[in-house]
């Protein structure tokens, strides 16, 4: 039986724990069985390699039962962390327990993805990466992917220690488990923190909500590609091309924001192509002028790049639940991604634990 939190939605309290079939499946093979499951492309491929692990013959279908039904466990515990923390009242009360606590610099990051939902077709996953922060070393510098250089003072920063919510929702949900995340890994008690995201209107006020004294920075390969995009929709000839967006992207490179607003406006993108979302590239660079302060977050030491959100799709999302045919059902594709949330953020012995049945 369900009841309702906060944000009127409904959680399980806590003694909807995993329960497993005690005349077929100890704890300890139903714990392998359930990594395999989320490890392998298919639940088929998760019970081969259960057999050449454990050496004791386990179904497709009791891989995927035992799997599906932790994620459900998983959800549950969500829910009923998510209802706590907004119902706490005392100031000096931990809202929810640390688990590898970031210390001295965070970044989160927000984005989606898509998977395939039986009935209702392909939807969108929101995901949010919380990530510790720390310079690179001497040997670890270089230049950004798109051949960008940081100047030798300026420090070059990297992500690591990544964890993961991602969760089929909508945007007030999933401010509800950035939320979540951010806390678990004491991100309000940074030092210092940072969200770089795309340019999204409900990841800026989800993360605003959340943490109003993050710094919000648009992802500068977002921003760079859109450049890249007028480009090509507004110079046919190839050298004209480079040559101006290299000199808009060297202005976004030291916060000149103005000027490639100044050099967009007579480009007229609403006659020069058919893209809704390229045509309003002018009104894009003048409403996020803010959160582009490049030469200013670089010298400050934060990160400018939204990889490990996009690479966090891919791992948590993509790779087990990206596939051709029916697709998920949403319950079990809710479960899915929560299950993959735990393991991918290193984290599945500890959620194991909280979820199991009491002996």
């Amino acid at each position: 039986m369900s009841v309702q939190n906060v944000r009127g939605r409904h959680f399980f309290p806590l003694d909807h724990r995993l329960r497993l079939r005690q005349d077929q499946w100890s704890e300890g093979v139903a714990r392998v069985g359930t990594r395999q499951g989320l490890q392998a492309r298919s639940f088929k491929l998760a019970a081969e390699a259960f057999s050449d692990a454990v050496g004791s013959r386990m179904s497709t279908d009791s891989i995927r039962r035992i799997t599906e039904g932790w994620g459900c466990a998983v959800v549950a515990q969500r829910e009923v962390d998510v209802a706590g923390l907004y119902a706490l009242n005392a100031a000096d009360e931990k809202p929810v327990e640390l688990v590898d606590s970031i210390g001295q610099q965070a970044n989160l990051s927000t984005d989606g993805g898509m998977m395939q939902v039986r009935g209702e077709g392909w939807k969108e996953v929101k995901l949010v990466t919380v990530s510790a922060v720390r310079p690179k070393t001497e040997r670890e510098r270089g230049p950004l992917p798109d051949g960008r250089r940081h100047a030798p003072w300026e420090p070059q920063m990297t992500l690591e220690r990544h964890s993961y919510q991602a969760a089929l929702c909508n945007a007030d949900t999933m401010e509800t488990y950035q939320y979540l995340e951010g806390c678990r890994r004491g991100v309000p008690d940074c030092h210092k923190a940072s969200a770089v995201s795309d340019a999204a209107d409900w990841i800026q006020r989800i993360t605003a909500s959340n943490f109003p004294n993050v710094t919000q920075i648009v992802d500068w390969f977002h921003a760079a590609e859109r450049l890249w995009k007028v480009g090509k929709a507004c110079f046919g000839e190839l050298t004209e091309r480079e040559s101006w967006v290299q000199k808009r992207l060297d202005h976004l490179w030291i916060g000149r924001v103005d000027k490639v607003v100044a050099a967009l406006i007579p480009l007229d993108l609403a006659q020069r192509t058919d893209d809704d979302d390229l045509r309003q590239s002018t009104g894009y660079f003048q409403r996020q002028a803010d959160r582009m302060r490049y030469h200013q977050y670089r010298v400050a030491g934060f990160p400018i790049g939204s990889g490990t959100v996009e690479s966090g799709v891919n791992i948590v999302v993509h790779h087990r639940l990206k596939r051709q045919g029916r697709g998920w059902t949403r319950e079990n594709g809710q479960a899915m991604l929560a299950a993959l949330s735990e393991l991918h953020s290193g984290r599945f012995q500890w959620a194991w634990n909280r979820t199991k049945s009491p002996t």
